[in-house]
């Protein structure tokens, strides 16, 4: 691509009005010219050809992406991957900032999909690797999009939990429960002070468990704690399934008194979530499936930031995520910047609730809460209550109590000499070491 090609990709972000653009940050590795690759980013994923043989034409001025700004990382390095089509050759690695007009592709989810993560900008000449790192959109977009409808202030106010972190809790066994036992479990964490249990992601409209029926003794169930209780509670029905059917699934959780529902949103397509998101009467919940695939590797696939803030955009009033401890192959930061793609301000858009979760019990709980320095957020063991030696009211009872301690000012051990339910957690998830 000549000079004078190039310069209708190329711009400066300050001459730009911002409210007619999506930003995009993608990193690279290119063994040829960093600048020109990144120029043929720009082309590939907005107008490719931008006029008709013979005719004067241009229109690039207003649908190019165009680049702002480009940041060399490293040089002369290998590639991230020893793939065969560039073995023996060195690379930069680069960061690029791109300026992409919205009116490309609308405020619709598979387009903006299409244009960020297709065959444009990943097959792009001369970037043998590439990553979709941040999205960031302007009001005019975000406007478009109606978002979570309940939010974190919302759940709170359903559930009547304020200044403290939201129980959540996945019913173990995940698959091969029938419903009169699963529900007998989920009742169980509910007196012992789980806010809301739910299905695990791989349970949903199952043969040894249809939905219908779990849903009615779960919805029975749920009023039954809450009469014991005097507390408002929740249940977290898992509505996955092929879009025609998600609907329906609804229905009968709202119907059968289950006031909550989850979906695997990446694997059910986020288009899919607002079309629930519009039916729905109950709060969403969803959760990370097929998430990893794309989000794990440097240099390739899609950042799980990206997600978690399509996912909010879709609609959902709480996300599961990754969280802390080496299970979860996320690193610390990672984690911390999916919980702000949560909480921070996008748009008018409400803040969903960041529900950072792996392998979790009351001895991890303290470490989540300082570690997010807020109480917004979701906490979701599921062995560390439904796995504990006393059963999952005492599993819960042990999450309660441990929060208990943090506000005290107090050690888990310290609070394990007045709470039976936290010594015993601490013997069967944190045994000392010989």
């Amino acid at each position: 691509m000549n000079a004078s090609d190039r310069a209708g990709f190329l711009a400066d972000e300050s001459a730009l009005d911002p409210e007619d653009f999506v930003f995009e940050t993608y990193v690279f590795e290119t063994a040829g010219d960093a600048e020109e690759t990144a120029v043929h980013l720009c082309a590939e994923h907005s107008t490719a050809l931008w006029s008709r043989p013979g005719v004067d034409e241009d229109y690039r001025p207003r649908h190019a992406a165009k680049l702002v700004r480009l940041e060399v990382l490293e040089k002369g390095v290998p590639p991230v991957l020893d793939l065969p089509y560039h073995r023996g050759e060195v690379f930069t690695r680069v960061r690029a900032r791109i300026a992409h007009p919205h009116r490309n592709f609308g405020p619709r989810i598979p387009n903006l999909l299409t244009a960020v993560c297709g065959e444009g900008a990943f097959f792009a000449p001369g970037a043998s690797m590439i990553k979709l790192m941040d999205l960031e959109f302007p009001s005019s977009f975000l406007d478009r999009f109606p978002g979570p409808a309940f939010g974190v202030e919302g759940l709170r106010a359903l559930l009547q939990a304020w200044d403290r972190p939201i129980f959540l809790g996945v019913v173990k066994p995940n698959v091969g429960l029938e419903p009169d036992a699963f529900a007998r479990l989920a009742y169980a964490s509910w007196l012992g002070g789980l806010d809301a249990p739910k299905d695990d992601e791989m349970l949903a409209d199952a043969e040894d468990s249809p939905f219908e029926r779990r849903a009615a003794r779960l919805g029975s169930s749920r009023k039954r704690a809450e009469d014991e209780t005097g507390r408002p509670l929740m249940f977290i029905g898992n509505i996955t399934d092929e879009v025609e059917r998600m609907a329906s699934l609804l229905d009968v959780a709202v119907a059968s008194g289950v006031n909550a529902v989850m979906i695997n949103g990446v694997a059910t397509g986020l288009p899919a979530v607002r079309f629930v998101r519009e039916r729905s009467s109950v709060p969403m919940v969803g959760h990370f499936d097929l998430i990893a695939p794309s989000s794990r590797l440097p240099f390739f696939g899609v950042h799980s930031v990206v997600w978690t803030k399509l996912q909010r955009l879709a609609g959902f009033d709480a996300i599961i995520m990754p969280g802390f401890g080496d299970r979860m192959y996320t690193p610390p930061p990672e984690v911390l910047a999916n919980v702000r793609a949560c909480l921070d301000p996008m748009g008018n858009l409400r803040r969903s609730l960041p529900v950072p979760g792996g392998s979790d019990w009351a001895g991890t709980l303290g470490a989540v809460h300082e570690r997010l320095g807020t109480v917004d957020f979701g906490f979701v063991p599921g062995r560390g209550v439904f796995g504990h030696p006393g059963g999952p009211e005492e599993g819960a009872r042990s999450i309660v109590d441990a929060w208990e301690a943090i506000r005290e000012g107090k050690t888990l051990e310290e609070k394990a000499t007045e709470s039976e339910p936290v010594r015993r957690a601490i013997e069967a998830f944190h045994p000392p070491s010989h």
